[in-house]
């Protein structure tokens, strides 16, 4: 008597795998990751608005004092405790979202769990959830979200005039027949600031590409090393590298929110200041 024993394929895919549908939407892991960490951020806050005192305990004691080290950091950033108390719920909605989905896609049991699928005549296995930040489609959503509201940010700060002169500097050119009587050197100096503009443009473009790959980068690569690490000894070689991990998720979420608390700022600043 033989037994028929058919191999079933595990690997990590770049790109995140369907697991329903709703119509012609696609709900895939990463999405159901990602839900799930609004489902815990959501269950959070109102377990922590409920029991709100004066006298902070428990987690209201530990999320103030976060909030207050992440104010002083901003501070340092913005120059400005208004202007950081303006972004700070912004910008630390990036990094709790950020941080909870870098760090569930490492959780034991969150990749173990899922279904099998027919590929190609091939049996795959497909589990129902992955980290959401290790999807580019993800992070990409979050950078995009970040790049363009810190121009919503600017328009409202400083005009909308203003900001479009960062980028598209109109003011520049009518300048120069203005001007050029008393100035001569403005008819050299305006067309290399319309010039840095047109640069500009580029750079937001930059910016998002920059974001989305940094972060997508680096956690795909941790859930990568600790599958590798697992099938080599599953029980004490993969402990270290988990650490690690959540380090760099840490690590990843701080960055990210950083950078998007830089350009919210940078943007909502007057150019000549």
């Amino acid at each position: 008597m033989t037994e028929n024993h058919e191999e079933i394929k595990h690997e990590h895919t770049l790109y995140s795998e369907p697991i329903a549908h709703l119509g012609t939407f696609t709900i895939t892991n990463s999405l159901l990751n990602s839900w799930l960490t609004v489902i815990i951020v959501v269950a959070l806050a109102l377990a922590i608005r409920k029991k709100i005192t004066i006298v902070p305990t428990g987690l209201q004691n530990f999320f103030e004092s976060v909030i207050e080290l992440f104010l002083g950091l901003f501070d340092g950033v913005t120059g400005s405790r208004e202007k950081s108390t303006q972004l700070a719920p912004f910008v630390m909605a990036f990094f709790f979202f950020i941080l909870i989905n870098n760090w569930l896609g490492i959780l034991p049991g969150i990749g173990s769990v899922g279904m099998i699928v027919s590929e190609h005549g091939e049996k795959a296995f497909v589990p129902f959830f992955r980290g959401g930040t290790a999807d580019l489609n993800t992070t990409l959503a979050l950078a995009t979200i970040g790049v363009a509201a810190s121009h919503i940010f600017g328009v409202m700060m400083v005009g909308a005039w203003k900001h479009l002169n960062k980028f598209v500097n109109i003011q520049a050119l009518l300048d120069i027949p203005k001007k050029i009587l008393k100035d001569p050197t403005i008819i050299l100096v305006n067309p290399i600031k319309i010039f840095v503009g047109l640069i500009e443009i580029v750079g937001e473009a930059a910016k998002v590409a920059s974001l989305s790959f940094r972060l997508f980068g680096n956690i795909f690569a941790g859930e990568v090393l600790l599958a590798s690490m697992s099938a080599i000894l599953a029980f004490a070689i993969p402990i270290p590298f988990m650490f690690l991990e959540i380090i760099v998720g840490l690590t990843q979420a701080f960055i990210f929110s950083i950078l998007i608390l830089i350009y919210l700022s940078s943007n909502s600043t007057a150019e000549e200041h």
